[in-house]
């Protein structure tokens, strides 16, 4: 049978589901990040329910027209849901019309992993709990992440064969975005340590948070901008990777730019800026639109970021097990003719 064949009767729906599961989890992290930064975790106090309504049968006008807080809590608690019917439907989609074992496994982990996310979420609401918070915050980009990898494994570009690269330069490759991966979720846990730090802490548990914090996101630079240059090289490059790399690298610019604003319109600048005029008048509007919107798209770029990541090194690993598979095919080969 050749490839043409085959790619052919691949089913479509566990890709287009895995597709609309990260866009919808996108705007589901994104409302969170506004229920978290305009204080509306408590808006509504019962879980599941919404003030007694069951959560689908709440009054739209009541919900469309009410205080931005519940009209916050309450969208991010529908997306929520919507997460969770599109997931089930993934796994349906893949069971019926995806035969790879472990594709099966990974569709009831994405399936696990977003009614842990729910439970949270509502305990979060139950126990009126700020760790409960931090967990919910630090699993939300985690989700994100999966579903992008959902995305790639169900593609029909994953289905074919891979044309093989340069071995060393693709398995640096791999390693790097691998260990970025890892260091860019860590700096999201460190972030959302800062966005949910008890009240009754001291000061210098802020301090040490917002230090690691700045210092993850050095190395996480240098690192992200060694991979794009790794990605658009003669060795390691491929129009694979290209893609992922350049939007990681504008990523990461946008990503210092809103982490930079994030904290002045927080925190205003620093005190050795006094003596500028415009630093030394600049005046800090608590809870203002400008400062909720600038800290959501913060946490918003982390978690594309750390999704592009994922993305980045599910790529470059595949291509270096295409390469070593042909290595040992062709060793094989050798072998054989020299018995």
């Amino acid at each position: 049978m050749t490839e043409t064949a085959t790619t052919a009767k691949v089913n479509p729906w566990p890709h287009r589901l895995a597709v609309a599961l990260a866009l919808v989890t996108l705007p589901l992290i994104a409302v969170g990040g506004l229920v978290t930064t305009t204080d509306a975790g408590m808006a509504v106090p019962d879980w599941p329910g919404t003030f007694g309504y069951n959560m689908f049968l709440y009054p739209l006008s009541t919900w469309w027209s009410g205080p931005w807080d519940l009209f916050v809590e309450h969208g991010h608690r529908l997306l929520g849901a919507l997460a969770g019917l599109v997931t089930i439907g993934l796994v349906i989609a893949v069971w019926l019309g995806d035969s790879r074992r472990w594709m099966r496994d990974a569709s009831l982990a994405a399936l696990g992993l977003v009614i842990f996310q729910g439970v949270l979420g509502g305990l979060r609401v139950l126990f009126d709990e700020r760790m409960m918070a931090l967990v919910h915050g630090c699993t939300g980009p985690l989700f994100f992440a999966f579903s992008m990898c959902l995305v790639e494994l169900t593609s029909r570009t994953w289905r074919q064969p891979a044309a093989a690269q340069n071995l060393p330069a693709g398995r640096r490759l791999a390693r790097g975005a691998s260990l970025a991966a890892c260091l860019a979720y860590l700096q999201l846990t460190v972030g959302a340590l800062l966005r949910h730090i008890p009240l009754d802490a001291p000061p210098q548990v802020f301090r040490a948070a917002l230090l690691f914090h700045l210092v993850f996101a050095g190395v996480l630079v240098v690192l992200v901008g060694m991979l794009a240059a790794s990605a658009f090289a003669g060795s390691a490059g491929h129009p694979s990777l290209r893609l992922p790399a350049n939007c990681l690298a504008l990523l990461m610019i946008t990503q210092v730019w809103l982490g930079v604003s994030t904290y002045v319109m927080k925190y205003s600048w620093p005190a050795w800026m006094d003596r500028f005029d415009f630093a030394a008048s600049y005046v800090v509007q608590e809870k203002s639109f400008g400062q909720s919107l600038t800290a959501t798209a913060h946490v918003v770029c982390g978690s594309l970021i750390l999704a592009g990541l994922t993305t980045l090194a599910l790529r470059a690993s595949r291509l270096y097990a295409a390469k070593t598979s042909s290595e040992l095919g062709a060793n094989l080969t050798l072998m054989r003719a020299a018995t």
